[in-house]
């Protein structure tokens, strides 16, 4: 960038040194100016119209039990709306719980998920995706939750029955699916879910925004699981 910036102020002084140089010449004739053609304004960008995803298009392009490998079953139960597991005494973690309690997406227009299971030791992948208008949404949400994550530290994980369990936050390696990818990681460390991991991805597709989360893997899911994910909505969701 320096040498851009500087290249013309350089060579404007060497054009200033010249034509003082020529000055006590009277034989030359004096140059008519050069006419200048005004330079356009730039005509702004419209912004995309928002495209209108309906529930059953975003259900049609979220993954099945026929897409999963032999072994996975779904877990059919529904997500109870008024449950707030995380909590944290931080304000610095008070986005991220926001996002972590939410069961869609801030700004979802619409919203599908899905659950599978491997057993009952798990692994538990969530897949779901919400439709967000524009793909400049989609990016604003995806950096939001970035930040969040790399704001907080730790939050705390209450589950009924079994007391609360305090859980690591940190920033992991993305699978390198859809655009922008983001990943997280929650471990329990201290309390009766110490160990517990759960790893989730952030990823764009287009206008809508696709999560996948994996609880209790072997850490080798999450990668695998994104890349069906998003290679599925691709093909059943046509860019508007």
């Amino acid at each position: 960038m320096t040498r851009y910036v500087s290249f013309p102020l350089a060579l404007a002084a060497a054009l200033t040194l010249s034509l003082a140089a020529c000055g006590g010449e009277e034989d030359k004739p004096t140059a008519e100016p050069l006419a200048t053609t005004p330079t356009p304004s730039a005509t702004a960008s419209t912004p995309a119209a928002p495209v209108t995803r309906t529930t059953t298009e975003l259900t049609k392009a979220l993954l099945e039990l026929a897409d999963l490998p032999t072994g996975f079953a779904e877990d059919k139960d529904e997500a109870d709306e008024d449950a707030k597991p995380f909590s944290s005494s931080s304000s610095r973690c008070k986005t991220l719980v926001k996002y972590l309690n939410a069961t869609k997406a801030p700004g979802s227009k619409a919203s599908v998920a899905r659950t599978f299971t491997g057993g009952q030791e798990g692994p538990y992948i969530d897949y779901g995706l919400d439709s967000m208008g524009t793909a400049d949404e989609v990016a604003d949400l995806r950096d939001a939750y970035a930040k969040a994550v790399d704001s907080c530290t730790k939050v705390t994980l209450k589950t009924e029955g079994s007391g609360s369990t305090s859980m690591k936050v940190e920033k992991i390696t993305a699978p390198q699916y859809g655009s922008k990818p983001f990943a997280f990681r929650l471990t329990g460390t201290s309390g009766p879910k110490r160990g517990l991991e759960y790893a989730a991805v952030v990823t764009g597709v287009d206008d809508v925004i696709l999560s996948v989360g994996v609880l209790a893997g072997q850490g080798t899911e999450l990668d695998p699981a994104t890349e069906a994910a998003v290679t599925k909505a691709r093909h059943v969701l046509k860019p508007a």
